[in-house]
């Protein structure tokens, strides 16, 4: 087994390992003018997903939403919105290093509404495969983790802040 790290995302797992911590992350969630969604596919489980990351010291939420999609994509955004507050116990991420798990961690994620203000698309290899500007009807062809899903459409969906 590679001793690189992975990440395997459960839903609704009976059987997923318990959660050894609760952290914050930040997920932008972007459209062009022509209502396309920012998407990513990452290097680490080869899905598809909105530029995301956690929340780190002295940085506030906004502020993380901002420097994850600039280092995952290339694209300076800036925030205009809240999708919602996505805290489910449905959702645990296991941290793989090697052959043993690191991390069990339980997310709670604030998806925040955002445009694009700068930069060009330029993937960083090492947290994005590929970025894409996708139409909402071409989304099924995507494959995204339910989770991830779930902020997406309630993105499209409403206006209207969700809280989980």
């Amino acid at each position: 087994m590679s001793k690189r790290t992975r990440r395997i995302d459960y839903w609704q797992a009976p059987d997923a390992p318990k959660p050894t911590s609760r952290k914050t992350s930040a997920s932008v969630f972007v459209r062009d003018d022509q209502g396309r969604l920012l998407l990513l596919k990452r290097v680490d489980n080869g899905l598809w997903t909105i530029p995301t990351g956690g929340v780190k010291k002295g940085e506030t939420v906004g502020q993380a939403g901002v420097r994850e999609c600039r280092e995952e994509t290339g694209l300076e955004v800036e925030v205009i919105g809240l999708v919602g507050v996505f805290s489910t116990p449905d959702h645990v991420i296991a941290y793989w290093h090697g052959d043993r798990i690191d991390e069990v961690r339980q997310p709670i994620n604030i998806c925040l509404r955002a445009r694009v203000v700068g930069g060009r698309i330029a993937p960083d290899p090492s947290e994005a495969a590929e970025v894409s500007w996708v139409a909402p009807a071409e989304l099924d062809g995507y494959p995204v983790h339910p989770a991830l899903r779930a902020r997406i459409d309630h993105g499209l969906r409403s206006t209207e802040p969700y809280i989980s």
